[in-house]
């Protein structure tokens, strides 16, 4: 009678011996390759071998139920994590943030086994998570980047650091960055029209990744080894994530000139070299033209922070920055401040980057105070009009007393 009730309301499921490991196998064969890019495949396939496997992966799937479910994420919260690359993990277990990176692979997969009527309910859906709130950058104010700027002696990061800024542009992109992409020409700058287009990035891929992912028409190009030795992992230029990732951006004439500077160097150190430099056309480099890695550059960057006894940040944050001031500047142009940023949504502006300094909105109380608290009532100008002198002096030195801040601009006032 259960059967046909649930073939009658279209939830009947063939029982099935397959495990969960053995589901996210084919998760990954028939929606990652498809869905996921090079890094996010990479990320995904490590978790799951690291700490879903472990835990869940022998279990049927079709066997999983809500008591396992929490169960399960019982066990991540006292998971110590796997070291990546012999670097040791800055925490005893896995904190909030993993744990909720394998919820939101785990929701999604056990939806599609739902969908491919595996199993009729995903019991994921309704997990106790611990609880993870993402944290908003820390921004480095203009003075700050100004005095990070001049304190820089590093001229890969110098440029990286000003494009960021001045374009609103991701790490990734810069160092992708073409000089066939930069247009600063004598006659661009003269007319304002100095400006980089950005349509595609330098990304470390894993070879593994390369073979199975069906993106591999978003490959551009593929660099050669260093090494003699084929490495596990090879650097790659990609399209970007999204179309609207693709775009123009304008850039200010001290960042065209100093783009101008850079590429006469380059060109110096390209004859110098002769044979020994690698052209690949690219604007951000090694000595000899090779790609330089995001890692060589948030290296420089956090050894800038430390020299200089500037506030810790990350190398985005000069994004975030970016796209904030940029913000203030246009009064709040969220199109414009789109179009130079890639996003996709103008939402992903206002719930991360619209950050609100405290000077301005010590300023919109300031405002607010003059617009509508300083006004008069006008329901008591009539009857105010037949005080006498004595009257209105006993008002003023009342609202004196009453308010110390007008007290003391009075003092100051007579003072001077």
């Amino acid at each position: 009678m259960e059967i046909e009730s649930s073939q009658a309301q279209g939830t009947f499921v063939v029982p099935d011996d397959q495990t969960v490991s053995e589901f996210l196998d084919l998760y990954a064969t028939l929606y990652g390759t498809v869905k996921w890019g090079f890094s996010a495949y990479g990320a995904n396939l490590a978790m799951v071998r690291n700490y879903i496997n472990p835990i869940i992966g022998e279990i049927p799937i079709q066997n999983i139920k809500p008591l396992d479910v929490e169960l399960f994420y019982r066990k991540l919260r006292k998971t110590r994590p796997v070291s990546v690359n012999n670097r040791k993990p800055k925490t005893e277990f896995l904190p909030p943030a993993t744990i909720n990176k394998i919820h939101i692979l785990l929701k999604c997969a056990f939806s599609k086994a739902v969908d491919w009527q595996i199993i009729s309910k995903n019991h994921f859906l309704c997990a106790n998570v611990p609880e993870y709130k993402s944290q908003q950058r820390d921004l480095w104010t203009m003075e700050t980047i100004k005095k990070a700027l001049d304190c820089c002696r590093d001229p890969k990061l110098y440029l990286a650091m000003n494009i960021s800024f001045a374009c609103s542009a991701r790490l990734g992109e810069i160092l992708g960055c073409t000089w066939d992409d930069v247009f600063i020409s004598e006659e661009d700058i003269a007319c304002d029209n100095a400006h980089i287009v950005f349509h595609k990035q330098l990304q470390r891929a894993n070879r593994n990744a390369l073979a199975e992912i069906e993106k591999k028409n978003h490959i551009l190009y593929e660099f050669p080894p260093v090494l003699k030795k084929e490495p596990k992992t090879v650097l790659v230029l990609t399209k970007p994530k999204t179309e609207s990732s693709e775009r123009t951006v304008w850039v200010p004439r001290t960042v065209a000139f100093i783009l101008k500077d850079w590429k006469k160097n380059q060109d110096k150190m390209k004859e110098f070299l002769g044979k020994d430099y690698h052209d690949y056309n690219l604007v951000v480099t090694l000595e000899d033209g090779r790609p330089c890695e995001k890692k060589l550059i948030e290296k420089a960057f956090n050894r800038l922070i430390a020299e200089n006894d500037l506030p810790c940040v990350v190398f985005h944050s000069l994004r975030h920055s970016s796209a904030t001031y940029k913000l203030k500047l246009n009064n709040g142009d969220l199109k414009a401040t789109q179009g130079d940023t890639g996003h996709a949504q103008t939402s992903t502006l206002t719930e991360i980057y619209a950050h609100i300094l405290d000077e301005d909105r010590k300023m919109n109380a300031q405002k607010f105070e003059r617009a509508f608290y300083a006004k008069p009532d006008l329901r008591k100008v009539k009857a105010e009009q037949n005080r006498t002198d004595d009257e209105v002096l006993a008002d003023l030195i009342q609202e004196i007393k009453e308010k110390p801040d007008l007290h003391k601009m009075l003092i100051k006032l007579l003072a001077n």
